[in-house]
């Protein structure tokens, strides 16, 4: 209980962005449809294709994904290839000079700790701890580890990506200069951790869609009655 009401003192108003988050979420669920979880990858693929999406698109992750896949035929032979030729290999991701070592250091170390290049044991320990061994490796902040935790393994924690840190500034949940990764825990008091998988992807559906970092298209979000930013920016400069 410490540790939440520590997360709930950096909030101007904890109970104000809790009560918003029930008409948002009820109108965000109507736009973009109910959502339950489902697992897309092992959490193994998750956490490699984490890495390769940092500072990058999904088509340009997936590219370098796909590659890497093709032309290694297990975790142990990327490990131990040259990293050159691995950083060749995941070229089309970006950054491949920083990545591939990343990615070489983060199977070694699951197998200096498990034996074997398999992650599942997250699903197994307390969540704060599994969120601490994950960003213990050098290359994995908050937002890689809540993303392997909550979608490999459907476990409570939210991620934050550039849209959902946008979007959830924008409307209030989190105090506007909040960093991403302060948002990670301050998201997590605010959403049922049942809402997380679901409130996530639509923030980023919403993000993309609607609340775009340049020219968001408030006229046409159905958010506007909740949203700080249209109450305090749009609303009031549109009534001057």
């Amino acid at each position: 209980m410490a540790k939440k009401n520590n997360i709930q003192d950096k909030f101007d108003n904890f109970e104000r962005s809790k009560a918003k988050y029930i008409p948002v979420s009820a109108i965000l669920s109507d736009v973009y449809g109910v959502l339950d979880w489902s697992r897309g990858q092992d959490g193994m693929d998750e956490l490699i294709s984490c890495i390769l999406s940092q500072n990058t698109n999904d088509k340009n992750r997936d590219r370098g994904f796909n590659a890497l896949k093709e032309r290694f035929d297990t975790w142990e032979d990327i490990r131990f290839a040259d990293t050159a030729d691995v950083i060749d290999a995941i070229r089309p991701a970006g950054l491949a000079n920083q990545k591939a070592p990343r990615i070489q250091n983060a199977l070694e170390k699951i197998y200096e700790h498990v034996g074997d290049y398999n992650v599942d044991f997250l699903n197994e320990i307390p969540i704060e701890e599994a969120k601490d061994w994950l960003v213990s490796i050098k290359g994995i902040g908050p937002k890689t580890a809540a993303i392997v935790l909550c979608f490999a393994y459907g476990r409570p924690a939210f991620p934050v990506d550039t849209h959902v840190h946008r979007t959830s500034r924008r409307i209030g949940f989190i105090p506007d200069k909040t960093t991403a990764d302060a948002a990670h825990p301050m998201m997590e008091a605010v959403v049922p951790p049942d809402d997380y998988y679901q409130f996530h992807i639509h923030l980023i559906q919403h993000g993309r869609d609607t609340c775009h970092a340049r020219n968001p298209a408030c006229e046409r979000c159905p958010l506007t009655d909740h949203c700080d930013y249209y109450q305090q920016t749009v609303k009031s400069r549109d009534s001057e």
